[in-house]
């Protein structure tokens, strides 16, 4: 059994930062993109990061310049460095990742909070 965990969400004042993680655990013999996504209440899930299992990393227009993507393989973690928060930021976290376990397939985590007062 697979499963993703994340932490990191909380709230934060405009303009400060926040570190989330997401740790995959289970019978994993690799894996391959790793995202982020994010939905607000009443808003489709959009995808804020993904970053590729060697390094390559891809942002929303929306976070360019002040979130960052990276992973550790060797612990199976994925962050997002989340600065300049603004108060459209808020919103429900999910990681995100291809796995190869007993057959590939797309994992989620559960979800955690990220809001940013204003």
């Amino acid at each position: 059994q697979v499963q993703l965990v994340e932490s990191g969400g909380g709230l934060v004042q405009a303009g400060g930062s926040l570190r989330l993680s997401c740790a995959a655990s289970g019978r994993i013999f690799s894996i391959n993109a790793m995202s982020w996504y994010r939905q607000a209440p009443g808003e489709q899930r959009e995808l804020v990061a993904a970053i590729t299992s060697g390094g390559t990393a891809n942002y929303a227009d929306s976070v360019k310049g002040r979130f960052t993507i990276s992973r550790d393989n060797a612990k199976n973690t994925v962050y997002l460095q989340m600065n300049s928060l603004k108060p459209e930021d808020t919103a429900a976290y999910y990681c995100n990742a291809l796995i190869h376990s007993a057959y590939v397939g797309s994992y989620w985590g559960q979800g955690t909070q990220v809001t940013v007062s204003s």
